[in-house]
């Protein structure tokens, strides 16, 4: 967007500018529909590495291209990892890379009732 920023009117187009560097705007992007790429199957592995693995576990996650998304997180897992595949044979590849270093827990997603958005919506202006 900032690359045509000059298309932009100029008070737009600094505001851009501005919320970019203080880091309120981090990146643009688009949303690619995993499905339409075959990946008609998506699913949150909660995973719980076994004591000494949690970095082993980390590398193993970045590794896989399967997973588009992963938090660590508190409580009884440590990481929340979203995967995407096209079939329950692919997740059960993507899971046994795991295993042997940690529990998982996988919930295979039926349907989005809320879609990615924007913090904005909890942010009130005063």
């Amino acid at each position: 967007i900032l690359s045509h920023a000059d298309s932009f009117m100029p008070s737009v187009a600094e505001r851009l500018r501005k919320l970019q560097e203080n880091g309120v705007i981090e990146a643009y992007t688009v949303r690619i529909n995993p499905s339409a790429l075959g990946m008609k199957l998506s699913a949150w592995l909660r995973i719980r590495p076994v004591p000494g693995q949690l970095s082993v576990v980390a590398d193993i996650i970045r590794e896989l291209p399967e997973i588009a998304q992963c938090d660590r997180v508190t409580g009884e897992d440590c990481f929340i990892a979203l995967a995407h595949v096209g079939s329950v044979s692919e997740l059960e590849r993507v899971i046994d890379r795991i295993i042997p270093y940690a529990m998982t827990n996988t919930a295979i997603i039926q349907s989005s009732p809320v879609e990615p958005r924007s913090p904005l919506g909890g942010f009130r202006q005063k």
